[in-house]
Protein backbone atom coordinates (compact mmCIF):
# COMPACT_ATOMS: atom_id res chain seq x y z
CA UNK A 1 0.00 0.00 0.00
CA UNK A 2 2.80 2.42 0.89
CA UNK A 3 4.51 1.77 -2.45
CA UNK A 4 1.33 2.69 -4.34
CA UNK A 5 0.79 5.84 -2.26
CA UNK A 6 4.41 6.82 -2.87
CA UNK A 7 3.90 6.31 -6.61
CA UNK A 8 0.84 8.57 -6.57
CA UNK A 9 3.06 11.21 -4.91
CA UNK A 10 5.82 10.66 -7.48
CA UNK A 11 3.40 11.40 -10.35
CA UNK A 12 2.32 14.80 -9.01
CA UNK A 13 4.81 16.86 -11.09
CA UNK A 14 4.65 17.68 -14.79
CA UNK A 15 8.13 16.25 -15.31
CA UNK A 16 7.52 12.88 -13.66
CA UNK A 17 4.01 12.47 -15.13
CA UNK A 18 5.22 13.29 -18.66
CA UNK A 19 8.19 10.95 -18.42
CA UNK A 20 6.00 8.16 -17.08
CA UNK A 21 3.38 8.59 -19.82
CA UNK A 22 6.09 8.60 -22.47
CA UNK A 23 7.33 5.26 -21.14
CA UNK A 24 3.77 3.89 -21.25
CA UNK A 25 3.29 5.04 -24.84
CA UNK A 26 6.65 3.74 -26.01
CA UNK A 27 5.84 0.35 -24.50
CA UNK A 28 2.67 0.11 -26.59
CA UNK A 29 4.39 1.64 -29.64
CA UNK A 30 2.32 4.80 -29.87
CA UNK A 31 3.35 7.09 -32.72
CA UNK A 32 4.66 10.45 -31.40
CA UNK A 33 4.85 9.06 -27.85
CA UNK A 34 6.77 12.07 -26.55
CA UNK A 35 4.38 14.66 -28.02
CA UNK A 36 1.30 12.80 -26.75
CA UNK A 37 2.81 12.44 -23.29
CA UNK A 38 3.30 16.21 -23.10
CA UNK A 39 -0.24 16.76 -24.34
CA UNK A 40 -1.78 14.41 -21.75
CA UNK A 41 0.36 14.94 -18.65
CA UNK A 42 -1.72 17.80 -17.19
CA UNK A 43 -5.00 15.90 -17.57
CA UNK A 44 -3.32 12.80 -16.13
CA UNK A 45 -2.11 14.71 -13.05
CA UNK A 46 -5.54 16.26 -12.44
CA UNK A 47 -7.37 12.94 -12.86
CA UNK A 48 -5.12 11.42 -10.21
CA UNK A 49 -5.34 14.44 -7.92
CA UNK A 50 -9.11 14.82 -8.17
CA UNK A 51 -9.67 11.10 -7.79
CA UNK A 52 -7.61 10.83 -4.62
CA UNK A 53 -9.10 14.05 -3.19
CA UNK A 54 -12.64 12.71 -3.70
CA UNK A 55 -11.62 9.67 -1.63
CA UNK A 56 -9.80 11.71 1.02
CA UNK A 57 -12.75 14.07 1.46
CA UNK A 58 -15.24 11.19 1.45
CA UNK A 59 -13.46 9.55 4.38
CA UNK A 60 -13.99 12.72 6.44
CA UNK A 61 -17.76 12.62 5.90
CA UNK A 62 -20.40 10.24 7.16
CA UNK A 63 -21.95 7.54 5.00
CA UNK A 64 -24.69 9.91 3.80
CA UNK A 65 -22.63 11.36 0.91
CA UNK A 66 -19.82 8.83 0.55
CA UNK A 67 -21.19 6.84 -2.43
CA UNK A 68 -21.23 9.95 -4.64
CA UNK A 69 -17.71 11.04 -3.70
CA UNK A 70 -16.27 7.54 -4.00
CA UNK A 71 -17.96 6.90 -7.34
CA UNK A 72 -16.55 10.07 -8.88
CA UNK A 73 -13.20 9.46 -7.24
CA UNK A 74 -13.15 6.08 -8.94
CA UNK A 75 -14.17 7.60 -12.29
CA UNK A 76 -11.25 10.05 -12.18
CA UNK A 77 -8.74 7.32 -11.29
CA UNK A 78 -10.12 5.15 -14.10
CA UNK A 79 -9.61 7.99 -16.58
CA UNK A 80 -6.00 8.34 -15.41
CA UNK A 81 -5.52 4.60 -15.99
CA UNK A 82 -7.03 4.87 -19.46
CA UNK A 83 -4.66 7.68 -20.41
CA UNK A 84 -1.73 5.31 -19.83
CA UNK A 85 -3.07 2.96 -22.53
CA UNK A 86 -5.29 5.14 -24.72
CA UNK A 87 -3.48 8.41 -25.48
CA UNK A 88 -6.44 9.76 -27.50
CA UNK A 89 -9.07 9.08 -24.81
CA UNK A 90 -11.87 10.11 -25.02
CA UNK A 91 -12.13 9.36 -28.73
CA UNK A 92 -15.84 10.29 -28.85
CA UNK A 93 -18.55 11.87 -26.74
CA UNK A 94 -20.30 8.47 -26.41
CA UNK A 95 -17.55 7.49 -23.98
CA UNK A 96 -18.47 10.25 -21.54
CA UNK A 97 -21.62 8.52 -20.23
CA UNK A 98 -21.39 6.10 -17.32
CA UNK A 99 -22.15 3.06 -19.49
CA UNK A 100 -24.63 1.56 -17.03
CA UNK A 101 -28.19 2.30 -15.92
CA UNK A 102 -30.26 1.58 -12.81
CA UNK A 103 -33.99 1.15 -12.28
CA UNK A 104 -35.88 4.45 -12.31
CA UNK A 105 -38.83 3.23 -10.27
CA UNK A 106 -38.30 1.09 -7.20
CA UNK A 107 -40.61 -1.88 -6.77
CA UNK A 108 -42.73 -2.45 -3.70
CA UNK A 109 -40.65 -4.02 -0.92
CA UNK A 110 -37.49 -2.91 -2.73
CA UNK A 111 -34.18 -4.20 -1.40
CA UNK A 112 -30.76 -3.18 -2.63
CA UNK A 113 -29.50 -6.77 -2.58
CA UNK A 114 -32.10 -7.78 -5.20
CA UNK A 115 -31.72 -4.64 -7.29
CA UNK A 116 -30.12 -4.80 -10.73
CA UNK A 117 -28.05 -2.60 -12.98
CA UNK A 118 -28.00 -2.87 -16.76
CA UNK A 119 -24.83 -2.51 -18.82
CA UNK A 120 -24.95 -0.25 -21.88
CA UNK A 121 -23.15 -0.78 -25.19
CA UNK A 122 -21.36 2.57 -24.98
CA UNK A 123 -19.88 4.61 -22.17
CA UNK A 124 -17.13 4.43 -19.59
CA UNK A 125 -17.95 1.01 -18.14
CA UNK A 126 -17.70 -1.09 -21.33
CA UNK A 127 -14.79 1.06 -22.52
CA UNK A 128 -12.56 0.60 -19.47
CA UNK A 129 -13.63 -3.05 -19.16
CA UNK A 130 -12.27 -3.63 -22.67
CA UNK A 131 -9.15 -1.49 -22.62
CA UNK A 132 -7.98 -1.99 -19.03
CA UNK A 133 -9.10 -5.56 -18.35
CA UNK A 134 -9.65 -7.13 -21.80
CA UNK A 135 -13.26 -7.95 -20.90
CA UNK A 136 -14.81 -7.50 -24.34
CA UNK A 137 -17.89 -9.62 -23.73
CA UNK A 138 -19.66 -9.69 -20.37
CA UNK A 139 -21.46 -12.81 -19.11
CA UNK A 140 -24.61 -10.77 -18.39
CA UNK A 141 -26.66 -7.79 -19.54
CA UNK A 142 -28.15 -7.23 -16.09
CA UNK A 143 -26.67 -8.23 -12.75
CA UNK A 144 -27.96 -8.26 -9.16
CA UNK A 145 -26.19 -6.41 -6.39
CA UNK A 146 -25.99 -9.53 -4.20
CA UNK A 147 -24.09 -11.30 -6.98
CA UNK A 148 -21.61 -8.42 -7.13
CA UNK A 149 -21.12 -8.36 -3.35
CA UNK A 150 -20.40 -12.10 -3.61
CA UNK A 151 -17.24 -11.41 -5.65
CA UNK A 152 -15.52 -9.14 -3.10
CA UNK A 153 -13.36 -11.10 -0.62
CA UNK A 154 -13.76 -8.48 2.14
CA UNK A 155 -17.54 -9.03 1.99
CA UNK A 156 -17.36 -12.78 2.44
CA UNK A 157 -17.48 -12.76 6.25
CA UNK A 158 -20.97 -11.19 6.12
CA UNK A 159 -22.15 -14.06 3.91
CA UNK A 160 -20.40 -16.51 6.26
CA UNK A 161 -22.40 -15.14 9.22
CA UNK A 162 -25.53 -16.19 7.29
CA UNK A 163 -23.94 -19.58 6.52
CA UNK A 164 -24.05 -18.57 2.85
CA UNK A 165 -20.35 -18.20 2.11
CA UNK A 166 -19.65 -17.19 -1.49
CA UNK A 167 -15.85 -17.44 -1.73
CA UNK A 168 -13.19 -19.85 -0.51
CA UNK A 169 -9.49 -19.20 -0.07
CA UNK A 170 -7.41 -21.19 -2.58
CA UNK A 171 -3.97 -19.56 -2.29
CA UNK A 172 -1.94 -16.46 -1.53
CA UNK A 173 -0.47 -13.82 -3.81
CA UNK A 174 3.12 -14.34 -5.04
CA UNK A 175 2.82 -18.12 -4.53
CA UNK A 176 2.86 -20.88 -7.15
CA UNK A 177 0.54 -23.15 -5.17
CA UNK A 178 -3.26 -23.34 -5.35
CA UNK A 179 -5.60 -25.79 -3.64
CA UNK A 180 -9.31 -26.21 -4.39
CA UNK A 181 -11.48 -28.29 -2.00
CA UNK A 182 -13.10 -31.21 -3.81
CA UNK A 183 -16.64 -30.08 -2.94
CA UNK A 184 -16.23 -27.30 -5.52
CA UNK A 185 -16.63 -29.97 -8.20
CA UNK A 186 -20.20 -30.62 -7.02
CA UNK A 187 -21.11 -26.95 -6.61
CA UNK A 188 -19.68 -26.14 -10.07
CA UNK A 189 -21.19 -29.32 -11.63
CA UNK A 190 -17.88 -30.36 -13.18
CA UNK A 191 -15.51 -33.32 -13.18
CA UNK A 192 -11.98 -32.67 -11.90
CA UNK A 193 -10.52 -32.52 -15.42
CA UNK A 194 -13.30 -30.26 -16.69
CA UNK A 195 -12.79 -27.98 -13.68
CA UNK A 196 -9.06 -27.69 -14.41
CA UNK A 197 -9.75 -26.95 -18.07
CA UNK A 198 -12.19 -24.23 -17.09
CA UNK A 199 -9.87 -22.35 -14.74
CA UNK A 200 -6.51 -22.78 -16.46
CA UNK A 201 -7.20 -19.98 -18.97
CA UNK A 202 -7.21 -17.53 -16.02
CA UNK A 203 -3.87 -18.71 -14.61
CA UNK A 204 -0.19 -18.90 -15.58
CA UNK A 205 0.85 -22.22 -17.10
CA UNK A 206 0.18 -25.14 -14.74
CA UNK A 207 3.26 -27.25 -13.88
CA UNK A 208 1.39 -30.17 -12.36
CA UNK A 209 -1.88 -31.08 -10.67
CA UNK A 210 -2.70 -33.59 -7.95
CA UNK A 211 -6.27 -34.81 -7.52
CA UNK A 212 -7.45 -36.73 -4.45
CA UNK A 213 -10.68 -37.14 -2.49
CA UNK A 214 -10.24 -33.93 -0.51
CA UNK A 215 -8.74 -31.41 -2.94
CA UNK A 216 -7.33 -30.48 -6.31
CA UNK A 217 -3.82 -29.14 -5.76
CA UNK A 218 -1.73 -27.48 -8.42
CA UNK A 219 1.63 -25.84 -8.84
CA UNK A 220 2.05 -23.06 -11.39
CA UNK A 221 5.10 -22.46 -13.55
CA UNK A 222 5.29 -18.87 -12.27
CA UNK A 223 3.90 -17.21 -9.12
CA UNK A 224 0.60 -15.38 -9.15
CA UNK A 225 1.55 -11.71 -8.99
CA UNK A 226 -1.80 -10.38 -10.27
CA UNK A 227 -5.23 -12.01 -10.30
CA UNK A 228 -8.47 -11.33 -12.10
CA UNK A 229 -11.95 -12.82 -11.95
CA UNK A 230 -12.89 -15.57 -11.28
CA UNK A 231 -9.97 -15.22 -8.82
CA UNK A 232 -10.14 -12.33 -6.37
CA UNK A 233 -7.50 -10.94 -4.01
CA UNK A 234 -8.18 -9.85 -0.45
CA UNK A 235 -6.27 -6.84 0.86
CA UNK A 236 -4.32 -9.26 3.08
CA UNK A 237 -2.98 -11.08 0.00
CA UNK A 238 -5.17 -14.20 0.19
CA UNK A 239 -6.65 -15.39 -3.12
CA UNK A 240 -10.31 -16.43 -3.23
CA UNK A 241 -12.44 -18.38 -5.69
CA UNK A 242 -16.26 -18.64 -5.97
CA UNK A 243 -17.85 -21.57 -4.20
CA UNK A 244 -20.90 -21.75 -6.45
CA UNK A 245 -21.17 -22.00 -10.22
CA UNK A 246 -23.53 -19.02 -10.46
CA UNK A 247 -20.83 -16.78 -8.97
CA UNK A 248 -18.20 -17.84 -11.53
CA UNK A 249 -18.00 -14.43 -13.20
CA UNK A 250 -14.71 -13.57 -14.93
CA UNK A 251 -14.81 -9.87 -14.03
CA UNK A 252 -12.14 -7.58 -12.72
CA UNK A 253 -12.94 -6.57 -9.15
CA UNK A 254 -12.67 -2.95 -10.32
CA UNK A 255 -15.65 -3.57 -12.58
CA UNK A 256 -17.60 -5.00 -9.62
CA UNK A 257 -16.95 -1.93 -7.45
CA UNK A 258 -17.90 0.41 -10.31
CA UNK A 259 -21.33 -1.20 -10.76
CA UNK A 260 -22.06 -1.21 -7.02
CA UNK A 261 -20.88 2.37 -6.47
CA UNK A 262 -22.84 3.59 -9.48
CA UNK A 263 -26.09 2.18 -8.11
CA UNK A 264 -25.42 3.41 -4.57
CA UNK A 265 -24.57 6.89 -5.83
CA UNK A 266 -27.84 7.00 -7.77
CA UNK A 267 -29.80 6.02 -4.67
CA UNK A 268 -27.92 8.56 -2.58
CA UNK A 269 -28.65 11.36 -5.06
CA UNK A 270 -32.15 10.59 -6.33
CA UNK A 271 -33.96 8.37 -3.82
CA UNK A 272 -33.82 10.45 -0.66
CA UNK A 273 -36.64 8.63 1.13
CA UNK A 274 -35.13 5.15 0.73
CA UNK A 275 -31.55 6.31 1.39
CA UNK A 276 -32.61 8.31 4.45
CA UNK A 277 -34.59 5.39 5.82
CA UNK A 278 -31.62 3.06 5.30
CA UNK A 279 -29.30 5.33 7.28
CA UNK A 280 -31.73 6.18 10.09
CA UNK A 281 -33.75 3.03 10.76
CA UNK A 282 -31.44 0.37 9.23
CA UNK A 283 -34.52 -1.75 8.44
CA UNK A 284 -32.99 -4.86 6.86
CA UNK A 285 -29.84 -6.67 5.81
CA UNK A 286 -29.07 -4.09 3.11
CA UNK A 287 -27.49 -1.79 5.70
CA UNK A 288 -24.58 -3.96 6.96
CA UNK A 289 -23.69 -5.04 3.43
CA UNK A 290 -23.76 -1.48 2.07
CA UNK A 291 -21.84 -0.07 5.05
CA UNK A 292 -19.19 -2.79 4.80
CA UNK A 293 -18.84 -2.33 1.05
CA UNK A 294 -18.50 1.46 1.22
CA UNK A 295 -15.77 1.21 3.86
CA UNK A 296 -13.85 -1.51 2.03
CA UNK A 297 -14.19 0.05 -1.42
CA UNK A 298 -12.77 3.37 -0.20
CA UNK A 299 -9.61 1.54 0.85
CA UNK A 300 -9.33 -0.93 -1.98
CA UNK A 301 -10.12 0.93 -5.21
CA UNK A 302 -7.30 3.53 -4.96
CA UNK A 303 -4.99 0.57 -4.28
CA UNK A 304 -6.25 -1.56 -7.19
CA UNK A 305 -6.18 1.32 -9.66
CA UNK A 306 -2.83 2.46 -8.31
CA UNK A 307 -1.52 -1.02 -9.07
CA UNK A 308 -2.90 -0.72 -12.63
CA UNK A 309 -0.99 2.53 -13.11
CA UNK A 310 2.15 1.21 -11.41
CA UNK A 311 2.17 -1.89 -13.64
CA UNK A 312 1.66 0.02 -16.90
CA UNK A 313 5.43 0.37 -17.46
Amino acid sequence: MKEINDFYTFLKSQQTAQSYLQQCYENIEVVDAEAKSYKNCSAFIYYLDHGNRFYENGKRLDMFAQPVLYFYGMVHLLKACLLTKRPDYPESTSLLSHGVTARKRKRKNYTFMDDEVKVQQNGLFPYFSTHLFAKNKLPFEKVKMVDLFALIPEMNTLFDFQKKGKLIQVGVIHSKLLQFPSYLLDSHHLTANAFIQRIKVYLPEIKYTDIDNSAISMELMSPLTRVDGPFFKHKNGKIFFPIHRENFLPLSEVMVHYLLLYNLSMLCRYDAEWWGDLLVTKPDIDFPFIAQFIEQSAEKIPLLLGEEIFNSV
